[in-house]
């Protein structure tokens, strides 16, 4: 079969580095294989068939591989508590401070804008020295912000700390996902992958719970619960720095050491990159810039459209949301680990297609139905992002894994922040009205819109996944336990930057045969 990275291919030291080929011959066959290569072939779901039990393939996973998971997902879920212990205080922050609450959400959007800043800088940092130091120092800046956070007393000192926030916050991702996913193996990376991602949704019930717990029960009100968000990095810091760099990085580095890659040639291997991944690296914003508004669009506005048009008090929307963030980490879960035997781009467009038929009930159906709604409509949004992590990372070019990863995801987000500013801008186009034909003030019919947006965002991220590559692990490892065990014994040991060269050697090997 032709190779699936015809078009942009990650590379290792070992390989000279070539452009993407984008001749006719080239294209035509790389759209023919979007087709052909979706689904497993039998051999590929014979060799992975023994990973549906989710069981077996955690088994694999070393201690230190928990570890390094732990620590990992850890610093993404308090990353993500941190964020919106913001938003769930906005109005009680405005208040404080004697702004608007639209004040306060300008705060949110510059830490969207600076997060890009962060991925850049600490995933240069994470790809060059490993992601231990950079994750590290992540942390410490949350420490030093949220504490801060909770003095502040003028609305510049609010901007200025959500500003730093935004830089801490974008360099997490990248490097805490070469944390988790690295020495991962090969078998476990899906469900590892979706376990990592939803800790997002974790941080998200966190929050509420802390909220609820510390600042309706606090003199100090919303500010108890920055200071109170300070401490547990410490324990993640710590526990970080009783671990190693990752094995895959060892090995890298072992391998630059003996080519000479320091100093100047760093920057010159990074030139050469952006010269050779320059395309993956556009397709992978845009795919992810699909994703963050897949999330934003369901997420963002849904408290409103809870609040305003539904009329639902404070403690029934925390219920229907907590329920929503359930059926995302369970999707995460479920989806992540599916796209070991399935494909990753085949899970990420069968949850496209499933979440599309739950738009209806998700925004439509009232009274207790409406909890379900949320629980699978996220459940699908959250369950192809579960694939994430493990996709990008092995589409990402090897040397440079935790910038790609972390700046694409964050130039996605970037993109898509405006989401719940576009969906209440169109929906005060859509007023409503009472029994008596009089308009409700401030009452909008969001449920109509978000569902007209989820479905073009949905039947975008389809196509975007659809056209896109994919690192068929599956077909090598087919390939190799059709030969012998210890082949695939000598192929999960590799770090991952080796086993993608291993990946795009057999494809080219296939290819050359069917010629």
């Amino acid at each position: 079969m032709p190779s699936t990275h015809e078009l942009s291919t990650p590379t290792s030291d070992a390989v000279p580095s070539q452009g993407p080929k984008l001749d006719s011959v080239t294209i035509k066959r790389y759209i023919k294989t979007r087709f052909t290569e979706l689904l497993p072939t039998r051999a590929e779901w014979d060799a992975n068939k023994h990973n549906i039990n989710p069981f077996s393939p955690l088994s694999q996973l070393t201690r230190k591989n928990w570890a390094f998971f732990g620590v990992a997902i850890c610093a993404w879920t308090w990353d993500a508590f941190d964020f919106f212990a913001v938003s769930l205080n906005a109005s009680k922050i405005a208040a404080s401070l004697d702004v608007t609450v639209k004040d306060i959400t300008w705060g949110i959007t510059l830490v969207l804008m600076l997060r890009s800043v962060g991925s850049i800088g600490f995933g240069i940092w994470g790809d060059r020295c490993g992601n231990k130091y950079p994750l590290i120092t992540c942390l410490v800046l949350l420490i030093i912000i949220q504490i801060g956070t909770g003095f502040i007393n003028s609305y510049a000192q609010f901007l200025g700390v959500r500003a730093i926030f935004g830089i801490a916050m974008g360099g997490i991702y990248g490097n805490a996902a070469s944390c988790a996913l690295d020495d991962c193996p090969v078998d476990a990376r899906g469900i590892i992958s979706g376990m990592f991602q939803e800790a997002y949704a974790l941080g998200y019930l966190l929050a509420v719970v802390f909220q609820r717990a510390i600042v309706d029960n606090s003199p100090k009100g919303w500010r108890a619960i920055f200071w109170f968000s300070a401490g547990p990095p410490v324990l993640f810091i710590a526990w970080r720095l009783s671990l190693p760099q990752t094995d895959a990085f060892i090995r890298k580095m072992e391998v630059e050491d003996g080519e000479g890659v320091e100093g100047s040639k760093f920057w010159k291997n990074a030139k050469e990159s952006l010269r050779t991944q320059w395309l993956m690296f556009v397709y992978l914003v845009l795919l992810m810039a699909g994703f963050n508004f897949s999330s934003h669009g369901s997420q963002d506005l849904y408290p409103t459209l809870l609040s305003k048009q539904l009329n639902y008090g404070e403690d029934r929307s925390t219920v229907t949301n907590s329920v929503a963030n359930f059926g995302a980490i369970a999707g995460g879960v479920v989806v992540g680990h599916a796209s070991t035997f399935v494909g990753r781009r085949f899970a990420i467009m069968l949850s496209c297609v499933l979440g599309g038929a739950m738009i209806y009930p998700w925004a439509f159906v009232r009274n207790s139905g409406i909890n379900a709604g949320a629980f699978f409509l996220q459940f699908f949004v959250q369950g192809a992002w579960g694939v994430v992590p493990a996709h990008i990372s092995s589409l990402a070019d090897p040397k440079w894994r935790s910038f790609i990863v972390g700046t694409s995801y964050q130039l996605g987000n970037l993109a898509s922040s405006a989401s719940s500013t576009i969906e209440a801008t169109i929906g005060e186009k859509f007023p409503l009205f009472d029994s008596n034909g009089q308009q409700i003030v401030g009452a909008f019919n969001y449920s109509k819109v978000m569902a007209i947006f989820m479905g073009c965002v949905f039947a975008f991220l389809l196509l975007v996944t659809f056209i896109g590559p994919e690192v068929k692990e599956s077909a090598v490892i087919a390939h190799m336990r059709a030969q012998d065990s210890e082949s695939i014994i000598s192929y999960q040991d590799k770090p991952l930057e080796e086993q993608v060269k291993i990946v795009g050697d057999e494809e080219n090997q296939q290819g050359a045969i069917q010629k």
